[in-house]
């Protein structure tokens, strides 16, 4: 039995290479997983007999997918996968596979690189670009070891590519790389075959790997790569070692650089250096001073009997509160006011620096932490920006916190319609084509002075994404001095990827900054005005692409962000990011009149050092993490479309279907399955593109609805969380923390699910089935289709013959009740058909999806109590069955517009 079981060959895999693969990192772990079972089956093979052939050719074909893919890491590296070559040439096939499972091993549990977490020092590996030969290599591995002292906080090894190309490929395959040292002669292109990693890039690296460098030589050549590195990962520290003139060298290069080296001068001051880089990062001031002050014997004679944890350990009565929280949170409860640490309404020590830091981190030129939510940090930036009078321009689909902002600020609202997807029950995004007609439509009006901000959400709730630099670059060509607030709740890991980074509000506030001051756009807006003419009327204004005046443009762009949404730090940690020409004299004193008028005096500690420890984890492991969330994601869909009985009654909506054609203009109907190449070309050009960390699953074919697939089946009976759904969706969301084990659980309710309704089916008699039939053709179709804004009414339209309404006028009013009366859904729908104007007092929420159908002073339409009348959500604010709609009475409309 034993001889027949090693005799029989492992049984053909389909190919490694094969598209099902969303990243390298996949392909990798799979490759070393079947190397390692390969070994095993050889070293149990008997030595009588002859090694199968076919066995033999799976097991070079793992070593010929590897090579390239390992001269990318440090370990196992070129270097592990040479030892196994040796051992399986020598025939030492016992060692062979008990090595392979090492390796193998240390890959998946992260430890190839000493010893076991926790007593393993942060470990990091440093990418050094140059043609070295082996012993070269060798003694630059060995002279930087021998550099290491016992006290050093981190330990790394050295990634040799030999070229610009294998430097670029490294960058972006493997996260471990933190530093990249240039050395002064590098090859354009690369030895080896790299077509199998390139296939998941080629878009977002092509440029650095095929043109740019290609022709140009020494500094010319170490710049573009800097460039292009600092592009793809921003994070990373670079270096440089040169043999040219050191002094010259540094004023030419230090933009991108860090320091520039000689290359006789020793390594001692790169290795220091190095360390240095990735201890700035890995600081934080602000938890470890709070880390401190816990450790630090006190006598508290202050508020907080909570603090020190007095209050709790001698009680006899609420003893579980030290054993559920531990005593630390305790032992650093504190306040500002008692000294010891850092204000967070006037930071001058660790908190300042922390948040210096976070600027850095995502790339702006402030960055403030919130304690309490992105909805205050929303309500902060509008109040800000804006004063009593002042139109801002919003989408009427945002989040809740922006209106309320707006209406305490005085703002004249003129609300933004997105495009419906009536047939899934949600929202897209708000075409430029939209924003460009209101801003025309005001000018026309003489009123483009008094227009503030535009404001709009980035990503929406369902995962569709702006172009923000499209945007704001228009918007500026009709307005230049118009501030952008992009609400960023759901986006703040999109900074850590190479692809997604582009789309974000800071990283577009810089390039266009860079933009206009180049005198290559100075040209190109030359050219730009004499084809758009002296006096382009609004059509032409309308459907051309318009660029702003690089003379008088000015970069003002606002991004808030739930940092507890989508990276780490405790609930309503959040920041606010600002990118602003003009925040010094124009915004910095209201923004801190703002900041004072909503930050809570007694901010929660805890809260803040989780938003410095997760801006050290996103600026050290972001790219690692949100590249492991986009496999997640992949991994998700894939396993629901390939099922077969899955796929009879749940699919994942596509980029087709929530995106229009007319706003992809590159033509990618799916960059969610064709990896980051296409997806790259996709979010480069497309005025919207889809974020594929969103999956929104389809269960129309179930005959169940999103809220009773919600809480009955997934939350009750599995214990799933799932945050939004409409009557025939489910939004599924990956992050930095979706692991592989939770997305096969999932797998494994839906499959569940679905055969309890097939066993079910198989049980219904006709009518029943006739029921369920009808149920699912009426979910497959959607529900009421979705309202547009109505208007105002003309009480609370102060303009007249322009959009803009008085939010705040219409919310205070209805604080009088003499005001407002309260109509059942069946009477206002009566008295609309017959004409009448019935205003809304208040704001209608329904809770999914969160977007207000009706606010303050808006006229109730039929498209509005139709949709109203087709929700099946359980929860609706400012709207109660048994009272009706609160609605402005006849006679105060009357008086107000007399």
């Amino acid at each position: 039995m034993g001889d027949k079981a090693a005799e029989a060959a492992p049984r053909p895999a389909e190919p490694l290479t094969d598209s099902v693969y969303n990243s390298v990192r996949q392909l990798r772990a799979d490759a070393w997983s079947r190397l390692a079972d390969l070994t095993h089956h050889l070293a149990a093979h008997p030595s009588s007999r002859p090694v199968p052939e076919e066995t033999a050719e799976q097991l070079e074909e793992l070593f010929r997918l590897l090579t390239p893919i390992e001269n990318c890491w440090a370990s196992p590296g070129r270097t592990g996968l040479t030892e196994l070559r040796r051992l399986h040439r020598t025939g030492d096939l016992t060692r062979l596979a008990r090595r392979a499972d090492d390796m193998n091993r240390a890959l998946g549990t992260d430890t190839y690189h000493g010893a076991p977490p926790p007593e393993a020092k942060p470990y990091f590996e440093v990418l050094v670009v140059g043609e070295l030969d082996e012993a070269e290599a060798a003694d630059m591995r060995r002279e930087l070891k021998q550099l290491r002292r016992e006290d050093d906080e981190f330990v790394y090894e050295l990634v040799m590519a030999p070229s610009h190309e294998d430097a670029v490929i490294a960058a972006l395959v493997n996260s471990s790389v933190q530093a990249v040292v240039v050395r002064h002669r590098f090859a354009h292109r690369s030895q080896h075959d790299t077509t199998v990693m390139r296939r998941f890039f080629e878009g977002t690296a092509a440029e650095g790997i095929t043109t740019a460098t290609q022709g140009e030589q020494g500094e010319e050549r170490a710049r573009l790569l800097g460039e292009r590195l600092h592009d793809l990962r921003p994070e990373l520290d670079l270096y440089l070692v040169t043999e040219a003139s050191v002094e010259r060298t540094a004023g030419t290069l230090g933009r991108r650089f860090a320091r520039v080296f000689h290359a006789q001068e020793g390594l001692l001051e790169l290795h220091l250096s190095i360390l240095h880089g990735i201890g700035e990062r890995y600081s934080a001031p602000f938890f470890t001073a709070l880390r401190a002050h816990s450790r630090r014997p006190t006598g508290v004679f202050h508020a907080l009997p909570v603090s020190r944890a007095t209050s709790v350990v001698n009680s006899r009565w609420i003893p579980e509160m030290v054993r559920f929280y531990g005593l630390n949170v305790f032992l650093a409860e504190t306040s500002a006011t008692t000294g010891g640490l850092d204000s967070l309404l006037d930071p001058t020590g660790p908190l300042r620096e922390a948040q210096e830091r976070a600027a850095e981190t995502f790339g702006s030129r402030q960055t403030y932490f919130v304690t309490n939510g992105t909805s205050t940090a929303n309500k902060v930036v509008v109040q800000a920006l804006v004063r009593p009078g002042d139109i801002v321009l919003v989408d009427r689909n945002c989040h809740k916190s922006h209106h309320y902002g707006l209406l305490l600020a005085g703002a004249q609202v003129v609300y933004l319609d997105a495009y419906p997807l009536d047939q899934y029950g949600m929202y897209g995004a708000v075409p430029l084509e939209e924003i460009k007609r209101k801003l025309l439509m005001l000018r026309a009006e003489g009123l483009l002075h008094r227009v503030k901000l535009l404001l709009l959400t980035n990503c929406t709730f369902d995962g569709i994404v702006y172009n923000p630099s499209r945007v704001m670059e228009e918007c500026l060509a009709l307005k230049p001095d118009l501030a952008f607030l992009w609400d960023e709740a759901w986006f703040a890991f999109a900074r850590f990827h190479p692809v997604y980074r582009r789309r974000t509000a800071m990283a577009a506030a810089r390039r266009l900054t860079d933009r206009y001051r180049s005198p290559e756009y100075a040209e190109r807006y030359a050219e730009h005005r004499e084809r758009l003419g002296d006096d382009p009327d609004d059509e032409a204004l309308l459907h051309h692409r318009l660029m702003p005046d690089p003379a008088s443009v000015r970069v003002r762009v606002y991004a808030t962000q739930s940092t507890h949404k989508t990276l780490t730090a405790l609930r309503q940690g959040s920041m606010i990011h600002v990118f602003d020409q003009d925040f010094r004299h124009k915004a910095a004193e209201t923004f801190r009149e703002a900041y004072m008028t909503h930050t809570s005096t007694s901010p929660n500690y805890q809260i803040l050092a989780s938003l410095d420890l997760g801006r050290r984890q996103a600026a050290l492991e972001g790219f690692e993490l949100v590249q492991k969330q986009l496999e997640q994601a992949g991994v998700l869909r894939d396993a629901v479309d390939r099922h077969p009985l899955l796929s009879k009654y749940l699919r994942f909506l596509t980029t087709p279907e929530l995106v229009p054609a007319r706003y992809r203009s590159s033509g990618v109907d799916q960059p969610l399955r064709t990896g980051l190449a296409r997806m790259a070309d996709a979010w480069e050009e497309d005025e919207f593109v889809l974020d594929p960390t969103r999956a929104t699953l389809h269960i129309g074919l179930t005959g169940i609805d999103g809220d009773t697939f919600k809480h009955e089946h997934l939350m009750d009976r599995y214990g799933v969380q799932v945050n939004k759904t409409t009557g025939n969706t489910l939004l599924f969301m990956t992050t930095i923390g979706t692991t592989r084990s939770a997305v096969a659980y999932l797998v494994e309710v839906l499959v569940n699910i679905v055969e309890d309704l097939e066993e079910r089916l198989r049980e219904m008699t006709p009518r029943e089935r006739a029921a369920y039939d009808r149920r699912s053709a009426e979910l497959c179709r959607g529900s009421a289709a979705l309202p547009d804004f109505s208007a105002f009414h003309e009480a609370f339209r102060p303009g007249g013959r322009t959009p803009e309404g008085d939010l705040r006028k219409a919310f205070f009013l209805a604080y009088d009740d003499s005001t407002c009366t309260y109509l059942t859904a069946e009477e206002v729908a009566e008295r609309v058909a017959e004409g009448e104007e019935i205003v809304s007092a208040g704001f209608v929420t329904p809770y999914p999806p969160g977007f207000p159908v009706l606010v303050p002073g808006q006229l109730i339409n039929e498209a509005a109590l139709r949709y109203m009348d087709a929700l099946d959500t359980r929860e609706i604010h400012g709207y109660r069955p048994e009272t009706g709609y609160r609605v402005f009475t006849e006679t105060a409309l009357k008086e107000l517009t007399a």
